[in-house]
């Protein structure tokens, strides 16, 4: 059995996490600490399980193998690097770090303790993106021009189910695209093959929050290729989306009718839109960490992309800062 503890519930996910760990036959919950004591109690009397005022007096426990991190996200180098000093394996809620320098850290720290890193990027195993990346790989579309990734929820507005925190800029690191927009934006960096040479964003404050509640990236390429990521707390009703275009033929997918569409000469000789049949999902990012865990495994494209990623939104917000495009190089390690 693969002892975990809870650091942080911070995060809107945590609890979600919580429920997997205690629903995994290989895992079980028990420990718990946060940065915000009073919350962390509450959350660990709902789990029945103990609570740690402390960070390093739960790191040195013995008898916990692995940690769940949904801590602030300004608080995750601190936070990671510790467990990996402690020889525990993390699972860790997306971004990986607010900077590039910081991921290095971390994962410097975590390959000097050989332990297990893994991010939750679900998006990455559901049914549609493995059926996206089949007709990629088979070359269908051609040379690819263009990707639109979309998602965005109305959490802003109305009642506005989103904690008040999800507004702090410090502890967040921004709004709408670094966290909603993280989704997207891996899947525009996994569809597109590789990192942009430069990316430029703009941001909107619809609700008047500190953060920006409506963003649009737009990652740019040598040879023409465009990604264009969207992300927003203030659009209700606005299906997930992909559309993935190229010099052969187009392919789309969206939530409102969870269909995989495309036209190409291999599909009908491009005569008509054909639908394409989506596939199971691979097993959840928690569950697919406790698999790596037991075979002695590394999760290398789901860190490889988490990293890019953070190189994406470092360079987006700078982007916002200057108010013009952001070269990838640019963004130091």
């Amino acid at each position: 059995m693969i002892r975990l503890a809870m650091l942080s519930f911070w995060h809107v996910h945590a609890r979600g996490y919580a429920r997997q760990a205690q629903e995994h036959p290989a895992t079980t919950l028990v420990a718990a600490w946060d940065e915000e004591p009073e919350r962390g109690r509450a959350e660990a009397e709902k789990l029945a399980i103990p609570f740690y005022d402390n960070l390093d007096d739960l790191l040195a426990l013995p008898d916990v193998d692995g940690v769940i991190v949904d801590a602030p996200t300004n608080l995750h180098t601190e936070v990671i690097t510790a467990a990996a000093r402690a020889g525990k394996h993390i699972f860790t809620e997306k971004v990986l770090a607010l900077t590039v320098r910081e991921c290095n850290e971390i994962l410097s720290e975590v390959d000097k303790a050989g332990v297990t890193l893994m991010l939750s990027l679900p998006r990455l195993y559901d049914g549609y993106t493995l059926a996206i990346r089949e007709v990629l790989e088979a070359g269908h579309l051609g040379q690819i021009t263009l990707v639109r990734t979309r998602l965005s929820h109305g959490g802003a507005v109305g009642e506005g189910w989103l904690p008040p925190h999800f507004y702090d800029p410090e502890q967040c690191g921004g709004g709408a695209l670094i966290d909603l927009g993280c989704h997207p934006m891996y899947l525009a960096r996994l569809f597109l093959g590789r990192m942009p040479e430069s990316v430029v964003a703009s941001y909107g404050h619809v609700t008047g929050r500190a953060v920006e509640d409506n963003a649009v990236a737009v990652l740019r390429y040598p040879d023409g290729a465009l990604g264009v990521v969207e992300a927003g707390f203030a659009t209700n009703h606005s299906p997930f989306s992909i559309e993935v275009h190229g010099t052969l033929g187009s392919l789309v997918y969206s939530d409102h009718d969870r269909r995989l569409l495309v036209r190409s000469p291999a599909h009908a000789n491009g005569e008509r839109w054909v639908e394409l049949p989506i596939p199971e999902k691979e097993p959840s990012p928690f569950a697919q960490w406790v698999t790596h865990i037991q075979q002695g495994t590394k999760p290398r494209e789901n860190v490889e992309l988490g990293l890019d990623l953070t190189r994406l939104m470092e360079a987006a917000n700078h982007s916002v800062a200057v108010n013009a495009p952001v070269r990838i190089d640019s963004i130091g390690d």
